[in-house]
């Protein structure tokens, strides 16, 4: 017993732990049983409450992770105050190394706490047609620090999440569905009605044009060397560019069809002689 209290009193002065007894190491050993039940305990707990909360379910394992670290070192101090080690320089010397950290790591960790915020809010998921700070692509990834576009023209852009979480976002496919808002142009000698019923054709035969609600046609304004003619209507957002270009097509040949002539600009020059 003696040998075995010698040893302790070596090992405790290795630690800083002078009052390093049996029975404390006893009492540390309990402290360590308890502790992780209590974890367990406390960690099944939060698993239930991030499987309610939909919100965070993207961050689900983040959190996860950072519960169970705080945890552990938890438990940790409190162990080392048991063994009679100093904890207050234990945590300003690790207050000092965050901050060290933090400052080093700045960009970083505001790109985190951007993908975090995006998790969570979540204006966009995959698959999602984005405009956001000043580029325009499909969402091929959200991660904590950088969320990746799709452009066009099939290039990858990866933008920094501190800088889309405090942009404007403009999200095409969030409601399903989009109104298209089309202009034309026609003459003065052309009458309205005729001019109606031949952009009205069109909207008929091209498909993908939802009927609630219905497409609409207006008079819009009257501009100096034509009539502005307004088409609205709505398409689902999958729809909508083949929508677009099938009327910008299709509206040409019904005027040709109708007799309606689609002016531009003139520009009269008068030549007077003196």
């Amino acid at each position: 017993m003696d040998t075995v209290q010698e040893i302790i009193k070596t090992v405790g002065g290795a630690l800083g732990a002078q009052n390093l007894t049996l029975g404390v190491v006893v009492k540390v050993v309990l402290m360590v049983l308890v502790g992780c039940l209590v974890i367990r305990a406390l960690m099944k707990m939060a698993d239930r409450m991030l499987d309610r909360a939909q919100k965070v379910a993207s961050i689900r394992v983040y959190i996860r992770s950072a519960l169970r670290i705080f945890l552990w070192f938890l438990l940790a101090l409190m162990l080392a105050g048991t063994l009679g080690i100093e904890v207050t320089s234990i945590i300003a010397m690790l207050s000092v190394v965050g901050l060290a950290v933090s400052l080093a790591l700045q960009n970083t960790l505001s790109n985190l706490a951007g993908g975090l915020t995006l998790l969570v809010t979540k204006p966009f998921v995959v698959g999602d047609y984005v405009e956001a700070d000043g580029v325009s692509g499909t969402i091929a990834a959200v991660d904590l620090a950088y969320t990746t576009f799709v452009t066009p023209d099939n290039k990858e852009i990866f933008v920094p999440n501190s800088q889309l979480s405090a942009a404007r976002i403009i999200n095409y496919n969030a409601l399903g569905r989009r109104r298209m808002d089309l202009k034309f142009t026609a003459s003065y000698d052309a009458p309205t009605a005729r001019v109606r019923a031949a952009i009205e054709e069109v909207l008929e035969a091209v498909p993908g044009i939802l009927n609630d609600p219905a497409p609409v046609v207006y008079l819009s304004e009257y501009q100096s060397s034509s009539i502005e003619y307004l088409a609205r209507l709505w398409t689902s957002t999958g729809d909508y560019w083949d929508v677009y270009y099938a009327l910008l097509e299709g509206v040409r040949e019904s005027f040709a069809r109708n007799g309606v002539e689609m002016t531009y600009d003139h520009l009269n020059v008068h030549i007077v002689e003196k």
